[in-house]
């Protein structure tokens, strides 16, 4: 089966069997591992439906570096928003929480969600391209780092890719770290 919408239901139906049975714990860890070698602001995700939490590393690094939240404004690149602990949110048209303050701020690192992703670095996501057209707007501008943040039981064994699909630098999962691309 390689048609994208299959493998979304199939992808989503996988995560949501781990969700809130997986210790999360170790992916966080490892996620820390991964952002302290990096510099510069950092883009998190505000989860829904089943994606692995990030909110806690997103609160912790918050003391003591700029980080973000994305925006989507339609089929075009994401914007990113600032985010401190009690920042005012508000429910987008997807039902995601972003900041009410529409400041808008470049982060030179991503956490990006997933449906499921590869051995090479390639990701699955809802189908909207939010994330492809934003890296492929952002990483023309300077170093960009983009780490998928999902549960081990999210690896495919291969995914359709699109020529605007852009690869990953790295994944995190409970299970460990793959690096891929060099920023």
């Amino acid at each position: 089966m390689t048609d994208k919408a299959s493998l979304r239901k199939l992808a989503a139906e996988r995560r949501a069997q781990v969700h809130g049975v997986v210790d999360v714990a170790p992916a966080l860890k490892h996620l820390a591992d991964v952002l302290g070698e990096t510099a510069g602001r950092v883009s998190f995700f505000w989860p829904i439906r089943t994606e692995i939490d990030p909110r806690p590393l997103l609160e912790a690094l918050s003391a003591h570096r700029e980080v973000c939240l994305p925006v989507t404004t339609g089929y075009a690149p994401l914007v990113f928003r600032p985010w401190v602990p009690g920042t005012a949110m508000i429910a987008d048209s997807f039902g995601v929480e972003v900041p009410v303050d529409e400041t808008e701020v470049i982060p030179q690192v991503l956490v990006v969600p997933l449906l499921a992703f590869d051995e090479r670095g390639h990701r699955l996501g809802y189908g909207a391209g939010h994330y492809d057209r934003t890296l492929g707007k952002l990483r023309p501008l300077g170093p960009v780092v983009a780490v998928g943040f999902a549960y081990e039981a999210q690896l495919a064994e291969t995914l359709p890719i699109d020529a605007t699909d852009q690869p990953l630098n790295a994944i995190v999962t409970e299970a460990g770290i793959r690096r891929f691309l060099q920023s």
